[in-house]
């Protein structure tokens, strides 16, 4: 059985709601975040660059969730960029 390095796990996803940023992306799309944010970067962002809201409302990501047509276009390009590159980590016969 082979074990991926990529997983749908690693990410999360925003919801929107009454509360859009006026720093967060201004439409009503539903952006994914790495999980595991990067401690060195100034600003928190999501996968397509958007600041994250002030209090964001988290979800697991769900393969569903990605072929909706409020999923960032641009979040999903990442996410399907990053899963090609993925190679498996270790097989057994």
């Amino acid at each position: 059985m082979a074990r991926l390095v990529w997983s749908l796990h690693a990410y999360q996803i925003i919801l929107p709601d009454e509360q859009l940023d006026l720093f967060a992306c201004q439409k009503e799309r539903v952006h994914a975040v790495n999980r595991q944010l990067e401690l060195d970067s100034q600003a928190d962002r999501t996968l397509c660059g958007s600041l994250l809201p002030a209090q964001p409302h988290w979800q697991a990501l769900e393969r569903q969730q990605l072929r909706t047509a409020y999923f960032c276009p641009q979040c999903r390009d990442v996410i399907q960029a990053q899963r090609k590159q993925a190679q498996p980590g270790w097989r057994s016969a």
